[in-house]
C-alpha cells in the first residue's frame, strides 16, 4: 500500500456500487495502491435526494465520483418514466451540482440507447442523439445535466455484462441448460462489453485525469461487432451446452421499448485520448465465462 504520509491517495466515490460495473470496480480496487475507493449504494446515500447528496459530498469530499447507478429496466421504464427520469436524469444532475461545489470530477456512465440506431456506420461522440425509448431519453437528459456543469465526463457503453447481477450472458447460460432450443434476435447489431474491461478503463482514465480532466463524451465498448444471435451462439459454444440457437427477427418479440437496431460505438476518441487498449469482444467474453465457470455449472 502506498505511503499516505508522502503521497495523498486519490479519493474516488463510486455510486451504484452493487451493480455490474460497481462490482467490477470493487474487485479491482485492492490492486489500486494510489486510489482510495469509497463504495456506496442507495442504503448509503440516495442520490435522487439533492440535499442528501450535498451533505454527503461535503462530508466525504472525494476527488472523483464514478456514477454507476442507473435505472436499467428498459421495458419497465416505458410505464415507469417517473422513476426512470428520477434515477437517470435527476440523480446525475444532483451529483454534478454538488460535485462542482466541492471541486470533484464526475465520471458518468451512459448508454448506446441515446441513438435511434438508424445509422449504419459506428456512432462517434458527435453524432446527433435521438432515443427510441423512455430509458434512452432519461439517460440523455442525465448526460446533458452532467455536461452542463463543466466538471463531468460521460462514458457511453453498450451491451454490458459480467458475472454479477442479471444480464444477457447469464440468462443465455441458464436457459441454454434448461431448453433444447433458444430463439435470439439477429437484426440488432452492437458490441458486447465486459464490465471488467470498462472498469479497468475507468481506473486508467482517473489516473490520467488528476491534472487534466476532459469534460466531454467518450465511447467505450469491446472491439468488434455482433448481433444478439452471434453473442448467444458464442456463449453456448464456449460453455459446450447442448442447445441449438435459432435466429429470429425483432418483430417476432413483442417488447415495450424500441431498441436501436444498430448501435456500434466508435471508440477512436477514448483510445487516442487516454491511450487505452480495448480487447475484442470474444476474448473478453471467454475471460468472463472462465471466471464464472463454477457459477454457470450451478445455474440449473
Amino acid at each position: 500500500m502506498a505511503d499516505s504520509t508522502n503521497h495523498k491517495l486519490t479519493s474516488v466515490l463510486v455510486t451504484g456500487a452493487n451493480g455490474q460495473l460497481g462490482s467490477e470496480l470493487r474487485m479491482l480496487a485492492s490492486a489500486c495502491d494510489s486510489i482510495n475507493f469509497i463504495f456506496t449504494d442507495i442504503e448509503d446515500v440516495d442520490i435522487t435526494d439533492a440535499d442528501r447528496v450535498e451533505r454527503y459530498l461535503q462530508d466525504i469530499k472525494p476527488d472523483f465520483i464514478v456514477n454507476c447507478a442507473a435505472y436499467t429496466a428498459v421495458d419497465r421504464a416505458e410505464d415507469d418514466s417517473e422513476n426512470s427520469f428520477l434515477l437517470n436524469a435527476e440523480a446525475p444532475k444532483n451529483l454534478a451540482t454538488s460535485s462542482k461545489r466541492i471541486g470533484a470530477k464526475l465520471i458518468h456512465i451512459s448508454t448506446d440507447y441515446v441513438f435511434n440506431g438508424k445509422s449504419w456506420e459506428p456512432y462517434n461522440e458527435n453524432h446527433p442523439t435521438s432515443p427510441n425509448s423512455v430509458y434512452g431519453w432519461s439517460k440523455l437528459k442525465g448526460e446533458e445535466a452532467v455536461l452542463s456543469h463543466g466538471n463531468g465526463m460521460v462514458i457511453r457503453t453498450s451491451w454490458l455484462y459480467s458475472a454479477h447481477g442479471n444480464n444477457f450472458v447469464k440468462t443465455i447460460a441458464r436457459k441454454g441448460q434448461e431448453l433444447n432450443n433458444l430463439k435470439v434476435v439477429f437484426d440488432q447489431i452492437g458490441s458486447p462489453t465486459w464490465a471488467n474491461d470498462l472498469a479497468k478503463a475507468i481506473i486508467e482514465i482517473i489516473k490520467k485525469s488528476e491534472h487534466q480532466f476532459v469534460s466531454e463524451v467518450f465511447h467505450y465498448s469491446n472491439e468488434g461487432v455482433s448481433s444478439w444471435y452471434d453473442f448467444a451462439k458464442e456463449i453456448i459454444s464456449f460453455l459446450k451446452i447442448n442447445c441449438s440457437v435459432s435466429p429470429v427477427l425483432s418483430a417476432e418479440y413483442k417488447v415495450a421499448a424500441n431498441r436501436p437496431p444498430f448501435s456500434v460505438l466508435n471508440k477512436e476518441k477514448i483510445k487516442r485520448t487516454f491511450e487505452i487498449q480495448i480487447p475484442y469482444w470474444k476474448e473478453s467474453l471467454h475471460s468472463c465465462l472462465k471466471s464464472m465457470a463454477i457459477e454457470v455449472n450451478n445455474l440449473k
